[in-house]
């Protein structure tokens, strides 16, 4: 097989055929792996391009101001604290019952400003990275907007508030979808988690009754937009995965196998329908493990995910600061030896 860009590699994965080899990309590297292994690089899409990731991914631009020491406030409204990690956790939120939402005004999603690191992307990579855009679908917005712990507790006392910040957010995601479709990017991705190791966030039918219609809604308006969506979620989904899957999505990430998401089982029942995105452990094996337990934990990942084809390589969740630099390059030189079409026996 004559060898693909990147862009080629990952659209045709995210079709579930067979591409010259196996995709990687990560959501994100922390900044102390990045410097440690590309010293001096400038930022995330910067490091991509050095190590020969297939893809750079963007997102619109919103913008922030500090409240307090490692306290920030978006243009959302709600209030994040910056730890270790880069990215923050929000503290403080806008919206905690139905009149807070009436009053609620989010940011124009339609200034032009926003779309110009996805701008400058296309000019750049167009043809040789795939070049994805992180949109939201239909948790994570009003997560943000209520705090976690309020939510949760609102999924039972307040579902009609909930419905309305699901619906909300379903809005303004199609909207940016939009502005974002103008660009000609290749593929969206969603972060919303779902779920923690041991089950979803809210019960099967909460989920069925909330989020279900909402998901299938966003997912079909980014298809009609000609995005495909890259759906993320950690956790054990094995109670909502039919829903998720049936809501459209062109691929699932990331197969989280401390939650007992076994990529073998996940790739018989539904990499007919769906591509798949993971699944080397980054919660033990790439921060406590040797360089040899990474290169065997992801040549276990090419043999259950490569078959047929319709899969990208990648870590469990993310490159986060507690990953050894050394093991993720482990796992990169790896994919490259191993991952590559057809499969040898």
């Amino acid at each position: 097989m004559s060898e693909m860009t990147s862009a080629e590699r990952v659209m045709c994965a995210l079709r579930r055929e067979e591409p010259d080899r196996v995709p990687h990309f990560e959501w994100l590297i922390d900044k102390r792996v990045r410097e440690a292994i590309c010293p001096g690089c400038k930022d995330h899409n910067d490091f991509a391009v050095q190590m020969g990731h297939d893809a750079v991914l963007v997102g619109p631009r919103f913008g922030s101001e500090q409240v307090g020491p490692n306290l920030f406030k978006s243009e959302w409204g709600y209030v994040s604290q910056l730890g270790a990690e880069e990215h923050g956790i929000e503290v403080e939120s806008p919206i905690q019952t139905m009149e807070d939402f009436e009053r609620y005004t989010p940011p124009d999603v339609h200034v032009p400003e926003r779309y110009n690191t996805i701008a400058e992307a296309v000019r750049a990579f167009k043809g040789k990275k795939a070049i994805g855009v992180h949109l939201n679908d239909v948790f994570s917005l009003p997560r943000y907007l209520m705090g976690m712990e309020n939510l949760l507790m609102a999924v039972a006392m307040q579902p009609e508030l909930v419905k309305a910040l699901v619906n909300l957010s379903v809005d303004i995601n199609l909207e940016m979808a939009k502005e974002v479709a103008a660009f000609d990017v290749d593929f969206l991705w969603s972060g919303d988690d779902y779920a923690c190791n041991y089950g979803p966030l809210i019960s099967p039918d909460s989920f069925r009754d909330l989020l279900y219609e909402p998901l299938c809604r966003v997912v079909a308006g980014f298809k009609e937009l000609g995005l495909p969506l890259i759906k993320h979620t950690d956790g054990n989904l094995w109670s909502i995965i039919d829903m998720i899957i049936d809501s459209g999505i062109a691929c699932l990430d990331p197969i989280d196998p401390q939650a007992g998401m076994d990529l073998t089982e996940v790739k018989a029942k539904y990499g007919h329908v769906v591509a798949l995105k993971g699944n080397v452990d980054c919660a033990h094996t790439l921060t406590f493990g040797t360089v040899e337990e990474v290169v065997e934990a992801t040549k276990d990942a090419l043999r259950k995910g490569m078959p047929g084809g319709g899969f990208i390589l990648s870590s469990s969740n993310s490159i986060h600061s507690a990953v050894k630099p050394e093991n993720y390059m482990a796992m990169m030189k790896t994919v490259e030896q191993y991952g590559r079409y057809p499969i040898s026996a």
